[in-house]
Parts: C-alpha cells; sequence; structure tokens
C-alpha cells in the first residue's frame, strides 16, 4: 500500500514539474500586466499585440513554408530510401547509405549547421548558386536533416511488412510499379503520415541548422521568438507559446479520436 502511495506522489511530482511551467505560461498569456510574473487582470492585448508585429507573422509564414516543404522533401527522399535498405538486398553502397542515414540522427545539430552553411557558401563561390542564404538553403539544410527520421520510420514499417502480399500481387501479373502503388504504398500509408509529421515538426522547431543557413530577411520564427527573449520574456511571447501550444493539443486530441475510431470494437 506505501508503495502505491510512493508511486502516485512521485508520478504527480513528475507531471507537476513538466507542466506546471506550461501551465504558469499559458495563464500569464492573458495578464494584462507588462510584466510577466505580476497578475494585474485579465486581458487579451497581448494576443492583439502579437498579429500586429509584422516581424512575427512573417516570421511565422516563413516556418510554416519551410516547414512543409522540407517535409514533402524529406518524405519522398526517406520512403525511397527506406526501401533501398529493405527491398533492395545486399548492395554496392548499402553499407555507407546506412551510416549516412544514420548520421544525422547522432551528429550535433552545430556540426550539420556549420557543414552546411560550408558547402552553400561554396557552392556560390563556384557556381553562383544558390546565390545567397535564405529560404533555400534553409529548405534544403531540413530536408536533409530530416530525412534520417523519416528513412528510421518508414524502414521499422517495412521490415515488419508482410512481403507474401507483393509477392502474390507479382504472381498474378502485377508489375512491381503496380505493386507498389496498389499494395505497399496503402499499408505504410501511416507510416508516411508520422514521418511526414515528424519532419514538420522538427523543421518547425528548428533554431540551430536555421541559425547557420539563414541570411537578412529569413528569419524563422525560433530564431526571432530567441531574439526576443534575449531581452527578457515579454507576455506577446507568452501568447505566441499558447497558440503554438494550442494547435499542438488540437493535432494530439484529434489523433487520438481518429486512433481510438478505427480500432475495431472489442
Amino acid at each position: 500500500m506505501r508503495r502505491g502511495y510512493f508511486t502516485t506522489i512521485m508520478a504527480i511530482i513528475g507531471f507537476a514539474f513538466l507542466y506546471a511551467p506550461i501551465v504558469s505560461l499559458v495563464v500569464f498569456s492573458f495578464n494584462e500586466s507588462r510584466l510577466v510574473t505580476v497578475w494585474t487582470g485579465f486581458s487579451l492585448r497581448w494576443y492583439a499585440a502579437l498579429f500586429n508585429d509584422s516581424q512575427v507573422v512573417a516570421a511565422g509564414l516563413l516556418s510554416l513554408q519551410i516547414a512543409a516543404v522540407s517535409a514533402s522533401i524529406a518524405t519522398v527522399l526517406g520512403t525511397l530510401a527506406g526501401i533501398a535498405l529493405t527491398r533492395l538486398g545486399k548492395f554496392r553502397g548499402k553499407t555507407a547509405l546506412t551510416g549516412m542515414v544514420s548520421a544525422p540522427l547522432v551528429m550535433p545539430e552545430v556540426i550539420t549547421g556549420l557543414s552546411a552553411l560550408l558547402l552553400f557558401v561554396s557552392m556560390d563561390a563556384l557556381l553562383g548558386w544558390p546565390g545567397g542564404r535564405g529560404f533555400t538553403t534553409i529548405t534544403i539544410a531540413h530536408s536533409t536533416f530530416c530525412m534520417a527520421y523519416v528513412t528510421v520510420v518508414v524502414r521499422s514499417r517495412l521490415v515488419d511488412m508482410d512481403r507474401s502480399l507483393d509477392e502474390a500481387a507479382m504472381d498474378l501479373g502485377a508489375t512491381p510499379l503496380r505493386v507498389f502503388f496498389d499494395i505497399t504504398l496503402p499499408i505504410i500509408a501511416p507510416a508516411l503520415i508520422s514521418g511526414w509529421l515528424l519532419a514538420f515538426t522538427l523543421s518547425l522547431d528548428d533554431l540551430v541548422i536555421a541559425s547557420f543557413v539563414s541570411g537578412p530577411g529569413s528569419s524563422t520564427l525560433p530564431m526571432v521568438i530567441f531574439s526576443k527573449i534575449r531581452l527578457g520574456v515579454s507576455p506577446d511571447v507568452n501568447a505566441l507559446a499558447t497558440i503554438i501550444i494550442g494547435i499542438v493539443a488540437i493535432g494530439v486530441v484529434a489523433a487520438t479520436v481518429i486512433g481510438a475510431r478505427r480500432q475495431p470494437n472489442a
């Protein structure tokens, strides 16, 4: 009995340690005062100030565009890499490809960002492309970084997939391309969606790599938030964080409800 009480108390302390700061941030985003630690009354003034801040709005739209494009590219490349590693058997360069896919997962983001910066500078000097740092360079860097995570997700799903389904379809006369689109793709679709969402989140959240490969006029939302909090946390930053938390919470609840409805009844 005592062990049960101890486990419950430790769980409460753990959840409080994790979520109490988030709750405090949400509450003080509705504070009327400019001071983020002194409650003076309920107000939505900081949400209005946030949407009137052109820098934050532009950075948010840019981050969403980069995240969407990067996630889509990473999903395509990660799916191809996952298929190559699981369906093509042994081929020359497989070990190197496996190492290249795994490297971004353990490589410090500082090293990844610095190497990408040196690559873009060298390419600009030799080829005249990409012609400065901005949307293109950030998208390429994020696509390369996120591709590794998509590959791991897709590869794990392909490993568990029953190969007899593909073999049966080919025995019936289907071409490999038809088998992929009619059999393999629908089965691995949840993994593709999961990989895309993971890549989108990683790109939207990235600060270190984007700081290396961005240029003037291409500051992402994490970069703008970081520059703001260096001068002290302001209530509009609390409002921005609350909006992001709300969007994530809606996504989690929606995914949970959809997953629960798809489960067969016991």
